[in-house]
């Protein structure tokens, strides 16, 4: 087994839930069977979004590659980033680390192609869908995607940042509204593209249709690192 190294923080309640999937996912029937990681969790990084949409000049690439710099010297043999929003530095940070990133949006793209959808949903950062870091990598692997509308995207970063990353409960009902419009509009799977949302999946039953990017993100990492349990094959709702 490969030793996965964690780039976490980017928040600190999403990384501990990556790091609950791992556990989740990892066909092991004791501890010593389940794969080695080594968790840097580093909330002080600057924040991606405002830095991606040139709202602040702190830019978080150097904290990051320090952190992965760190997890290579442990030990890490690959790197996993719990923060979609932070894959837009994805090829600086691997040449500044010396080792593979797992791509959770790649992984997303190739996941959709082969279960065969063609169109997708996609609630996100600002920083992410300003981007284009899905639209792009969907778009190469034939499939169509669908982003909320200007108010429904102020609602969706109020549900990341006003309700999960500031700890206080999540208003489920706004969550409803947004993703049954992006369905009316013609998405066949919606995806949880922030990690924080990924929190709401965790926490509340969802209609048919979601796909969870974190749960791409964590079933590769065990494919690389561990073994996958077989109900994890199919990861839509």
């Amino acid at each position: 087994m490969k030793t996965l190294g964690v780039l976490g923080g980017l928040g600190p309640m999403a990384s501990a839930y990556f790091l609950q999937l791992l556990v989740q996912m990892s066909d092991a029937a004791m501890d010593q069977e389940h794969m080695e990681v080594i968790l840097h969790s580093k909330p002080q990084i600057p924040d991606r979004t405002r830095y991606i949409l040139g709202q602040s000049i702190d830019n978080p690439l150097p904290q990051m590659a320090a952190a992965g710099r760190g997890l290579v010297a442990q030990g890490a043999e690959m790197l996993a980033i719990p923060c979609i929003t932070a894959h837009y530095f994805q090829e600086q940070l691997e040449a500044e680390v010396g080792v593979p990133i797992l791509h959770a949006i790649e992984e997303t793209a190739i996941y959709l192609e082969q279960t065969g959808i063609a169109c997708v949903g996609i609630l996100a950062t600002d920083g992410t869908l300003a981007s284009s870091l899905f639209q792009t990598c969907l778009a190469g692997h034939g499939i169509g995607c669908i982003v909320p509308g200007e108010e429904d995207q102020k609602a969706v970063m109020h549900l990341i940042y006003k309700n999960v990353k500031a700890g206080k409960p999540v208003e489920f009902p706004l969550f409803e509204a947004v993703s049954g419009r992006l369905f009316a509009r013609g998405a066949q799977v919606i995806l949880l593209a922030c990690t924080e949302l990924s929190l709401i999946k965790r926490d509340y039953r969802l209609e048919p249709g979601f796909l969870d990017v974190l749960d791409v993100l964590a079933r590769k990492a065990v494919l690389c690192c561990g073994r996958l349990k077989k109900e994890y094959e199919t990861l839509i709702t």
